[in-house]
């Protein structure tokens, strides 16, 4: 857990130092370059249903690992430009961030590797700038010529890596667990009744992609619900069970239904701190859904729901693996 105290990035830092870090990354976030990016979203969705396609019938695959997880981690480092061979090390520290099961001594390392290299890739972008995400961090503001420190890139750089491939892969495995479980609101969405932004936004309340948020402290006192939390106290922020509150969203809060009118959550955050990538993961959700189910339309679970591991965190909200069929067995 030693990697969410040292992370020196816009989740970190409130006040002018939070408006700051956010001010550099959000010229890389623009409704534009966000809109320019459907391209290269829809050409990975393609090869990676094209190896897919692959697939004899009948043979069990695990969509998590083939498409729900290679397809935003494929996309988020593209926009960043880390190279072939430096990929497999930039989206290791935050598969390892998100376990709780480590040893402190693999933690440690972990954080030593994710800083190298974060370090790293930053440093090969002054030397060979292109256009993309790190090359736009790496370069001074252009109001004022502020640049991040080494701490700020290394720990601005993780969070974008991590945060643009483990959530989306958990909101993308859960929305077609849904439909699969729900053959019902999947004829809806087929048939316009109801749309792919409301099978997104219902699988973000009903199955938010991070479950726990560890180490956040409370910056002034304050009450909730009769229990007062001190200024400097440390907070776990359950999102996993904000989109389920029966308060909200009545008695059916635990069960997915992409018809009803409220699927108010708070996945993408509030306020300030506010995910600056919601835009993009809409786009790729809407571009890589649609396309999944019309390529394979018979697809199903290989194994019976309850049957799915979790992903064996706190921290985040998914399953460790997605086992499907793309189409049934072939006649014998």
């Amino acid at each position: 857990m030693i990697t969410w105290v040292v992370m020196d990035n816009m989740t970190t830092r409130d006040g002018d130092d939070h408006k700051r870090l956010r001010k550099v990354i959000a010229r890389g976030f623009t409704a534009r370059r966000v809109k320019e990016t459907r391209p290269l979203i829809e050409k990975i969705t393609q090869e990676l249903l094209d190896d897919l396609a692959e697939t004899p019938p009948g043979e069990v695959v695990d969509l998590k690992a083939r498409f729900a997880y290679p397809l935003p981690a494929r996309v988020v480092c593209d926009l960043f430009g880390v190279p072939e061979e430096a990929r497999a090390d930039a989206l290791r520290g935050g598969e390892v961030n998100v376990s709780t099961s480590i040893t402190p001594e693999e933690a440690e390392a972990n954080v030593e590797q994710w800083h190298r290299a974060m370090l790293e890739l930053a440093e090969h972008k002054r030397r060979e700038p292109g256009d993309d995400l790190t090359s736009l961090l790496v370069k001074p503001d252009g109001d004022d010529g502020s640049q991040l420190s080494d701490e700020e890139m290394a720990g601005t750089l993780h969070l974008m890596l991590g945060a643009g491939s483990e959530t989306l892969m958990n909101v993308l495995s859960h929305a077609v667990r849904h439909l699969l479980t729900h053959p019902g609101q999947r004829a809806l969405v087929e048939s316009g009744e109801a749309s792919w932004d409301d099978v997104f936004e219902e699988t973000l309340r009903v199955d938010s992609p991070a479950a726990m948020l560890p180490f956040r402290f409370a910056t002034e006192d304050v009450e909730i619900a009769g229990v007062v939390v001190r200024k400097g106290e440390p907070v776990l922020m359950g999102f996993a069970g904000i989109g389920r509150d029966p308060e909200i969203h009545g008695d059916s809060a635990g069960a997915f239904d992409i018809t009803r009118a409220d699927k108010t959550h708070l996945s993408f955050g509030h306020g300030l701190h506010y995910c600056l990538g919601a835009p993009l993961a809409r786009l790729e959700a809407m571009v890589a859904l649609p396309a999944l189910f019309e390529r394979f339309p018979r697809m199903e679970l290989a194994v019976a729901p309850e049957d799915l591991e979790p992903q064996g965190t706190f921290i985040m909200n998914g399953h460790r693996a997605l086992p499907v069929r793309l189409s049934p067995p072939a006649a014998s």
